[in-house]
């Protein structure tokens, strides 16, 4: 049985005081990425991104990353823990160094994200006790990376990605499990991507569990009700970023999803890499009544792949209203925490100080990373 598939892909790119350190500003984060991007370059390094929906690698020395398709929410929603996904994953961070094309033998760390601390979430224990199985066979490091940090791995791949063209303050990642609105002095990070927005419509809307599930057609009330969901959901968003906020969405579920579906029904609403807010409102309010076959219909598109178009356009929505910006600037990148991490001196250090980590992952859970690796005994 076939239980990841590998894919390749060319990318151009701390008492227990003071809690064991202190936690890095996002501008901190920031400019120490900055700096060791050119020191990651000295020493070979291989990098994991390990999400939701899989894994992404990627070497130090090698133009190509590689990637295997793993489903970590599942088991994760089911109440399963991730212990039935141990062996595809050690054989997945085996195996895709080498089809990354990496040379040599290199230092090793994985960075877990949205399904990684949710596992986290459910225990500590456990999922330290799987992460020392996966280093043990696998020779990766895996650290779950906290949020701020996953944005500061975000907002330096966009702009090692887009340089002088990224004119806004902040990128908005939308990913399966969380979301990302990272900017250089300030970032959000949210556990509402793409597939857990939906499930938390599926089961205020449609008291479903299954993901996807058939949301359309919404009436007025449940239309209603799914903005007020969304504003209770983004209501901390304002305070975290401050104002003014513009942004630019590099995501697939805008740029391929969203972006199209208001330039086809609201075409006046925007151009070809943006759109209005009032545009994407006017799109919502058209669709929310119609059926999935219906949706697919007016916006000329396979039945199968609208099954998130309303829960996404209503989450770009909700984002868009509580930065307070009227205009979304889209550009779609192939992007990847993965700079970020090749880049990360801490992880790499806490990957010679494993035990440790674990350790503080048990006792701190998601402060372990900032902490300092000098502390360790």
């Amino acid at each position: 049985m076939n239980l990841f598939r590998v894919r390749l892909v060319s990318t151009s790119s701390e008492r227990q005081g003071a809690r064991h350190g202190r936690r890095l500003s996002f501008a901190g984060l920031i400019f120490a990425l900055l700096a060791a991007s050119t020191a990651a370059d000295e020493a070979c390094r291989i990098a994991y991104d390990m999400g939701s929906s899989g894994i992404r690698a990627g070497a130090s020395n090698s133009s190509v990353t590689s990637q295997a398709e793993i489903d970590y929410l599942g088991p994760l929603w089911a109440g399963r823990g991730l212990e039935e996904l141990l062996e595809p994953t050690i054989a997945a961070l085996r195996a895709l160094p080498v089809q990354a094309g990496a040379a040599g033998e290199c230092a090793r760390v994985g960075g877990g994200f949205s399904a990684w601390r949710l596992a986290l979430q459910q225990g500590p224990d456990k999922l330290a006790a799987m992460l020392a199985r996966i280093q043990a066979g696998s020779g990766a490091a895996v650290l779950v990376i906290p949020q701020l940090q996953e944005g500061a791995y975000g907002y330096f791949g966009a702009r090692q990605l887009l340089g002088e063209k990224l004119n806004t303050s902040h990128v908005l990642d939308i990913g399966g499990g969380s979301l990302q609105v990272a900017g250089a002095r300030t970032s959000y990070g949210e556990a509402l991507g793409q597939k857990i927005w939906h499930r938390h419509l599926c089961q205020e809307i449609r008291n479903a569990e299954s993901v996807p599930c058939d949301l359309q057609p919404m009436t007025g009330e449940e239309l209603a009700i799914a903005r007020t969901l969304m504003t209770e959901k983004l209501s901390a968003v304002g305070a975290a970023l401050g104002s003014p906020v513009t942004m630019t969405a590099i995501s697939r579920p805008v740029s391929r999803g969203v972006l199209p579906a208001v330039m086809r029904l609201v075409p006046e609403g925007g151009a070809s890499n943006r759109f209005q807010r009032s545009a994407l409102t006017s799109a919502i309010n058209q669709l929310a009544g119609q059926t999935r076959e219906e949706t697919a219909s007016l916006i000329g598109s396979p039945p199968a792949y609208v099954a998130f178009l309303l829960s996404d356009m209503l989450l770009v929505e909700g984002l868009m209203q509580a930065t307070g910006g009227e205009l979304l600037e889209v550009a779609e990148l192939d992007l990847t925490n993965l700079p970020g991490l090749l880049a990360d001196d801490r992880a790499f250090i806490w990957a010679e100080r494993y035990a440790c980590y674990l350790d503080r992952l048990r006792a701190i859970g998601l402060d372990a990373y900032a902490s300092d690796p000098a502390t360790c005994p």
